[in-house]
């Protein structure tokens, strides 16, 4: 028998349409061609390669489900494609689409104004305007309801005051999306903030072990004033923050999978090659018993994202689907980069392969956009009908 030494060992490929196959090739050779040999280079100066931001444009990689002047929208399944081949190079490369669109342009998409749509869409997509979500303080994570940045208005104009953690793309962006607590009611506003603006800056959050090759950082808005026509209008109250989580997640479920396949296709290659006494450490019983319940979460997290993918293009999009996915898949994708990494020995340690790089990262996905306890707890919420969190 012909050893099979793809990751799609249960032909889920056939799942796909044509053009969600032709997506899924182009992107990754998008990957392979274009990131690939610049990410140790980038992971090691904790830099993100903006120069591929053209390229990833010209693609149509960002905001490709989002609706709008400028935007492609496509389905969510190829969006969720796009996010697995993505998350194969890197969770920093995935992490920047996904806030790019699913936290910056579909938010403007679903709640601006016409005018908003028409201003900052188009940029957005073109990659000529990088954008950033402010929603995260540092004593204020899984528990956004807590938040302490204020909003107040003053005649046509809002003032912004406050700081936002650990923000994706923080000081390469353009524009932030910040949501903030209005002192007159407290309700939950979104505002569109822009680099220019008076009061407001960005500083980089260094020594990170995990997301390296992703640019992380504190918004800092210091009576930041801004017109009542940057405001979001179309939603209040915490469902605007939290709608475009959900966005979020479900790309970082697809993007898991493709984390743990290159991880695994890795593993797979070295123990081919490596040898111990004499023979491959693929012939050891306990390496194959590691190379298969590895490929056995990957088939099963492929599996649930298509399915997803599948009931989100149908208008199904309850937040439990999305959590169990995201809770599941990478927490999956963490434990075969792990079983991966011993793998590789020693060798894996460094960067000439990707598991370890991989590993990092996921410790990071493990717990941004809803730690895996809380959506271990939404997910309990579902099916007991009891908030455990409150």
């Amino acid at each position: 028998m012909k050893p099979y030494q793809g990751v799609d060992f249960f032909r889920t490929s056939r799942l796909l349409s044509d053009e969600e196959r032709s997506v899924q090739s182009t992107v990754r050779q998008f990957v392979d061609r274009s990131f690939m040999p610049l990410v140790k280079e980038h992971h090691a100066a904790g830099t993100f390669p903006v120069e591929i931001i053209p390229e990833m444009a010209e693609l149509g990689l960002l905001g490709p489900s989002v609706q709008g002047p400028g935007c492609s929208g496509l389905s969510y399944t190829l969006y969720g494609i796009i996010c697995d081949e993505l998350e194969r190079g890197d969770s920093g490369l995935r992490s920047f689409a996904s806030v790019q669109g699913s936290l910056v342009m579909w938010p403007i998409s679903s709640y601006g104004t016409d005018e908003q749509r028409a201003r900052y869409l188009p940029e957005l997509a073109a990659g000529k305007l990088i954008g950033c979500f402010g929603l995260t303080e540092s004593g204020h994570g899984s528990d956004p309801g807590g938040m302490e940045t204020r909003c107040r208005r003053d005649g046509d104009q809002w003032i912004l005051t406050g700081n936002k953690m650990w923000i994706t793309n923080a000081t390469m962006a353009d524009l932030a999306l910040v949501w903030a607590r209005d002192e007159d009611g407290g309700k939950v506003r979104g505002f569109l903030v822009e680099k220019a603006d008076t009061g407001f800056s960005a500083q980089a959050i260094h020594g990170k072990f995990s997301l390296r090759a992703s640019d992380t950082g504190e918004l800092i808005l210091d009576e930041v004033r801004v017109g009542d026509d940057r405001r979001l209008p179309g939603v209040e109250g915490l469902k605007g923050p939290l709608s475009c989580l959900n966005e979020a997640r479900f790309g970082i479920a697809w993007g898991a999978v493709g984390a743990a396949a290159d991880s695994y296709h890795a593993a797979l290659q070295y123990a081919l090659e490596r040898r111990q006494f004499d023979t491959p450490i693929a012939g050891f019983q306990l390496t194959q018993a590691k190379l298969v319940k590895m490929l056995s979460g990957i088939t099963q997290g492929h599996l649930l994202a298509i399915q997803l993918g599948r009931l989100k293009d149908a208008g199904i999009n309850e937040f439990p689907l999305v959590s169990l996915a995201k809770r599941n898949n990478v927490a999956m994708a963490l434990d075969v980069a792990r079983s991966a990494r011993t793998i590789l020995g020693a060798a894996g340690i460094t960067d000439e392969y990707s598991p370890g790089r991989h590993m990092n990262n996921l410790e990071s996905v493990l717990t941004y956009e809803g730690t895996h306890e809380i959506h271990t707890l939404i997910v309990g919420q579902a099916i007991t009908g009891i908030a455990a969190y409150r």
